[in-house]
């Protein structure tokens, strides 16, 4: 009931037209549309409840409103099931008739003389794709929380954040205006600008004429806030050479470090959101490097670099693309070239983790029938724990990054170590991003390595990118002296398979008929919350691997509302790994391009 009355009472801050009249008279003649005004609230944090209000400017009679529908993953997630009491006013506090048309857009009435739109929202996602609200911290996607008037979404906007607990800290990209208030061009720019607010700790510095905020919302203990910064130092100068571009003044990085599920980050174009699991930053400091280097470089490949099969955004509905193979496979790729470059990387750590990402893919029996168009046309069943079976789809992240390598490797020999992949993005930066321009999906990416390669990659792309041919590894890493081995193992057999949706729990896709797991009562469906006493996290498949056969194996399952533990003996299966070995006589030549290959130069680029 004190909720319902301070939410009622609210509706006494009234909207003022001369407010927007001063607004437009300020602005550029390029941007005089008045600009939609947002209010978000903390009042009710232990509720995990944002109170919005969106004051919309004098204009049509009626104004439609959307909530997004989906938001930092490809996935639909429908966030208006979070929505409570959509209520508006005009400016003299009046109500206005609001009517759903359907499970994400209301119509308000009356609204020509201008008006003010309130509803409650839950907000309880937690990790970098989500949008929470608690006692200890606030982190949002803008998009998952906050309307946009149909008719205005390319207008200014001005979000003012309120009831803010004392010692609270804010932390965006966002222009800020005044204390609490920040500004954006338009309602894109607007939710492309995560916001963190807590007692967060925070560093900054400064790099190649750039300046970067780091932002930490973590227990003290479970990080050394001068090691986060030393290797951010060496990635961005890392990847701001290659690139040979830095298009920021000032960069954001956002960091949860949980003890609990999740990871995973999410790009922006001038942050990003990164959150690792404590214990999984404990046990693998290369973790934290890892997502940083990927999600840096997304703010050229995704948010600079763009297919044009993503533009518009539609926030009604999936935005289809054959591309992200590239725009998050082929940023994979990178990532492991920046690592190299930053020095965080080594030679035989790389051909390890390339050696088990091509393990990852033979092991899919699906590379046979589902080619990289297709898994990145797919992305939107991925939230589905069948779809992610071995047997019935691929991953654009795991083949795009070998397509990366594989097409850096193929444009080297084509061109006699003249052209790289670092060519292919310095390019298509200078005539897409630069130029405002979008490029063709795979034939764009085409058209770019053929410009600096000089060669004809048709049939590259036919087979490999369109198709779903077997790879010839050794006559892709034949030119640097490498080749791809084939071997046998035995290793730890947990009985059963699961396949896990980003930051969410695993679930259990098959049990193993006759095995240790379906005599200790694991069934397919379970969530697996701990495993070995420690909580999942987006290493769980890593993890389950190494798992030694013949060791005691703990779960602690939830089934439905309810939560258990099992335990049983790890058995034994036989596998296929491949590994990465010297060629036996390497040339001089294969050297020399082996090192450009891994420096991320082309050879005309090397230094003696």
């Amino acid at each position: 009931m004190m909720r319902l009355s301070r939410w009622h009472a609210a509706f006494a801050v009234l909207l003022v037209n001369a407010v927007f009249v001063a607004a437009e008279s300020q602005a550029p003649a390029s941007s005089r549309r008045p600009a939609i005004h947002y209010s978000v609230s903390l009042a009710d944090l232990n509720d995990h409840l944002v109170a919005i209000s969106i004051d919309l400017p004098p204009g049509s009679s009626e104004r439609d409103l959307q909530l997004p529908v989906w938001n930092a993953l490809y996935q639909v997630r429908d966030f208006s099931q979070y929505v409570d009491t959509v209520e508006a006013r005009d400016t003299r506090g009046r109500p206005l008739a609001v009517r759903k048309l359907n499970k994400s857009s209301w119509r308000v009435s009356g609204t020509d003389g201008g008006a003010q739109v309130k509803y409650q929202i839950f907000a309880n996602l937690s990790g970098p794709y989500g949008a929470q609200l608690n006692s200890s911290h606030a982190f949002f996607n803008l998009a998952e929380i906050l309307m946009y008037p149909v008719d205005a979404r390319s207008s200014p906007t001005v979000l003012h954040i309120g009831d803010v607990p004392r010692y609270w800290k804010i932390a965006t990209a966002l222009q800020r205006t005044s204390q609490g208030e920040f500004e954006a061009e338009d309602y894109d720019r607007l939710v492309d600008s995560p916001v963190e607010i807590g007692s967060f700790q925070e560093s900054d510095f400064a790099e190649g004429g750039g300046h970067y905020r780091v932002v930490v919302d973590a227990d003290p203990s479970d990080y050394v806030m001068q090691k986060v910064v030393a290797a951010l130092r060496a990635i961005v100068a890392a990847a701001t050479t290659w690139m040979n571009d830095r298009p920021f003044d000032n960069y954001l990085f956002l960091y949860h470090f949980p003890r609990g599920p999740g990871g995973g980050g999410m790009e922006h174009a001038y942050c990003t959101a990164i959150q690792v699991n404590a214990q999984l930053l404990a046990d693998n400091p290369l973790s934290l490097a890892d997502v940083t280097a990927h999600e840096f470089f997304h703010l050229w490949n995704v948010k600079r670099i763009r297919p044009q099969s993503l533009e518009p955004v539609d926030y009604t509905k999936e935005n289809y693309t054959t591309a992200l193979w590239f725009s998050e496979g082929v940023t994979s790729t990178v990532e492991d070239y920046i690592l190299l470059r930053a020095g965080l990387l080594d030679e035989r750590q790389y051909f390890k983790r390339l050696g088990e990402q091509i393990t990852t893919l033979e092991r899919h029996p699906a590379h046979l029938k589902q080619s990289a168009e297709e898994s990145s046309l797919d992305a939107w069943l991925e939230k589905y724990p069948y779809y992610r079976s071995p047997e019935h789809s691929i991953s654009y992240y795991n083949k795009g990054q070998l397509l990366g390598v594989m097409l850096d490797l193929t444009m080297r020999e084509a061109s006699h170590g003249a052209a790289s992949l670092r060519e292919v993005f310095q390019w298509m930066n200078q005539n897409y991003a630069k130029q405002g321009r979008l490029f063709a999906d795979s034939a764009g990416v085409r058209q770019a390595a053929e410009a600096v390669s000089h060669a004809d990659l048709g049939l590259f792309f036919q087979k490999y990118v369109v198709g779903t041919e077997e790879i010839p590894w050794d006559n892709f890493f034949s030119g640097v002296g490498v080749r791809v081995v084939k071997n046998q193992t035995t290793a730890g057999d947990p009985g059963f398979t699961a396949a896990q949706n980003f930051d969410a729990p695993a679930v259990v896709l098959t049990v193993k008929a006759d095995s240790e797991a379906q005599r200790a009562g694991l069934m397919v469906g379970d969530a697996i919350l701990e495993l070995n006493g420690r909580a999942t996290a987006s290493d769980f498949g890593e993890q389950l691997q190494l798992i030694p056969r013949g060791t005691m194996l703990r779960v602690r399952i939830r089934r439905g509302r309810e939560e258990r533990s099992l335990r049983w003996r790890v058995g034994n299966k036989e596998e296929v790994e491949f590994v990465l070995q010297d060629v036996e006589n390497i040339t001089p030549q294969q050297k020399a391009r082996r090192a450009a290959w891994l420096a991320g130069e082309s050879q005309g680029e090397m230094r003696p």
